[in-house]
């Protein structure tokens, strides 16, 4: 490894290992076909696209990467997965920030703990993958992943930020109570309050005392798996620490309402989150 690129590494206490997935999944995840009609595809035109491997303090993991093809000092922007991995909807997502002048980068966090992409059901995903990962693991991952992207010399980590979907929308609360170098974060539809595990120990609003960057969260009034009142408790504990973050619910959206992928896609709420995403990592220095 580069001596420049070690000294950029996070340190952690975490042991070489073996990875359980050394490539990103192909498609889109077993759990979510067949996919919609109306999924939405970006396609590769201008950009430098596709799957790289990345260090980190034990090993490689795979992440997939898109930026546009001229230029460089990109804003960088992290893609944090849902529980289905890097598939395509995530993959697509990337390329959807490089059409935007954006090096988004989005790492495989389950690389250790199992390949999810030919798990069929999103219950046993969780019970045999998802709880397993480390919140440590992946604050890690994605310290690597920003010191790899500010190494290659296409990435200005200046200007830092960091979006995710479900569990990587309680990611990203986290991270931003994690990485000072964070300008801004986008939260989608992620869990702020939950059973807490020896490797999961706290939920978003546990962190808001510890934010370094505003978080806009982007919620769904009809949410079953995000109660309103958790909702409503998280803005007031934001309200009562003087934190710049803000919660936007839509009356009426179900959970994954940005997936274009999924039933669960809802159009209207969508855009306007996408353009308040936009608006967000503007306003705080993050593009």
């Amino acid at each position: 490894m580069d001596e420049e690129l070690r000294s950029l590494m996070p340190k952690t206490e975490f042991t070489r290992r073996e990875f359980v997935m050394t490539t990103l999944a192909v498609g889109f995840a077993l759990a979510v076909r067949p996919v919609s009609a109306q999924t939405i595809t970006t396609d590769t035109s201008g950009l430098i696209a596709g799957e790289v491997k990345i260090p980190t303090a034990d090993g490689q993991i795979p992440v997939y990467r898109a930026m546009p093809a001229t230029g460089t000092a990109f804003p960088v922007v992290l893609v944090v997965q849902e529980i289905f991995g890097v598939h395509e909807h995530i993959k697509d997502i990337c390329r959807r920030f490089a059409k935007m002048g954006y090096f988004a980068v989005s790492p495989e966090l389950f690389a250790r703990q199992g390949d999810v992409s030919g798990i069929s059901e999103s219950k046993e995903i969780f019970a045999k993958v998802v709880s397993k990962v480390p919140d440590a693991q992946v604050m890690a991952d994605l310290d690597a992943t920003v010191a790899w992207a500010k190494a290659g010399g296409k990435g200005n980590i200046a200007k830092l930020g960091i979006t995710g979907f479900c569990w990587g929308g309680r990611i990203v609360w986290l991270y931003a109570a994690h990485n000072p170098q964070l300008k801004a974060g986008v939260a989608w539809y992620g869990r702020l309050t939950g059973n807490r595990t020896e490797l999961q120990p706290q939920y978003p609003i546990d962190v808001v005392g510890a934010l370094k960057a505003p978080v806009l969260g982007l919620y769904g009034g009809d949410d079953p798996g995000i109660p309103l009142d958790t909702v409503e408790e998280m803005r007031k504990t934001l309200k009562s620490a003087g934190s710049p973050s803000e919660i936007i619910v839509y009356p009426g959206a179900p959970h994954a309402f940005y997936a274009d992928y999924r039933p669960s896609y809802r159009r209207e709420p969508a855009e306007d989150g996408w353009k308040r995403l936009q608006e967000w990592l503007k306003k705080h220095g993050a593009v």
